[in-house]
């Protein structure tokens, strides 16, 4: 094992976005301090890295831009405990620790020609972005590009300029949103999104579907999509439970046989039949 892989990077946060109107989403971009850092850091939609604020602790996140864009890394962070906390009061010029990549990656070069459906929900945006901005700027390598998208209410939405004024008017491409629960500023539908999703039907044939969430909505998405007609080899989804080391030594990230650092966390519905329910 490279000691890479152990050691945090130093970087630098440059800028700060807030992605919900509640502020417990907010995205940071962030340069390593060393050329030969950021060189070194190559990774695939899909990977995650592990984000430190020294003097507090590390945690593990998606990260949220697409190597296809030149430029600094993306992360979107929830604010969910201590950690995350300490990050979300970093400002512009403040350092932070980014070690990894970690993980496997969406298996974007197996889908070429084919159909794309997105399924997410809340923060589970965040990878899928990462996906969503390689395949849009590999356009001429898939098909149609669905995605389907909810949070709690309209204020959490994240990426809503990319919603709708990126990804809606990108060619052959359809953005389906919904929200738990409307107020005055929503006229789109509501529901929860295994349920929006069936009511869209989307056909299966020549499709590749990909969720990222909540787990209890992956859950309820995975169980759509079969009933929807998905085969689970091309129904693809992410766990991103208790990782900690990211290199498969801790053991609390484990499934059955299965670590969710290494292992993971992209795994086709396939791949995790007969595992544990836990997952």
């Amino acid at each position: 094992m490279s000691e890479r892989l152990l050691l945090p990077s130093l970087a630098t946060v440059t800028s700060v976005r807030p992605e919900t109107l509640s502020g417990d989403v907010r995205t940071f971009q962030v340069e390593f301090d060393d050329p030969a850092d950021a060189a070194r850091f190559t990774y695939l939609p899909g990977q995650c890295a592990m984000v430190s604020v020294f003097g507090v602790g590390e945690c593990m996140i998606s990260i949220a831009s697409s190597p296809t864009r030149l430029g600094p890394l993306e992360f979107a962070v929830k604010k969910v405990g201590m950690v995350t906390e300490a990050i979300h009061e970093l400002e512009p010029g403040a350092n932070l620790g980014v070690r990894g990549p970690y993980g496997n990656c969406f298996p974007a070069h197996n889908w070429l020609g084919q159909n794309l459906l997105f399924v997410a929900g809340g923060i589970g945006l965040a990878p899928l972005r990462s996906l969503v901005n390689y395949c849009l700027d590999k356009r001429e390598d898939y098909g149609t590009i669905d995605l389907v998208y909810g949070a709690r209410t309209p204020g959490d939405l994240c990426f809503r300029d990319e919603l709708q004024e990126v990804w809606s008017k990108a060619p052959d491409t359809r953005v389906n949103l919904t929200v738990d629960r409307g107020d005055d500023t929503w006229a789109g539908p509501v529901g929860f999104v295994p349920a929006f999703l069936e009511s869209l039907a989307p056909d299966p044939s020549g499709r590749i579907a990909v969720t990222c969430g909540p787990p209890i909505m992956i859950k309820l998405v995975l169980e759509s999509l079969t009933r929807l007609g998905f085969p689970p080899e091309r129904i693809i989804t992410t766990l991103e439970m208790k990782m900690q080391c990211g290199v498969g030594k801790c053991g609390r990230c484990n499934v059955g046989a299965k670590y969710v650092c290494v292992d993971g966390p992209v795994f086709s519905l396939r791949d995790l039949e007969g595992l544990p329910e836990e997952f």
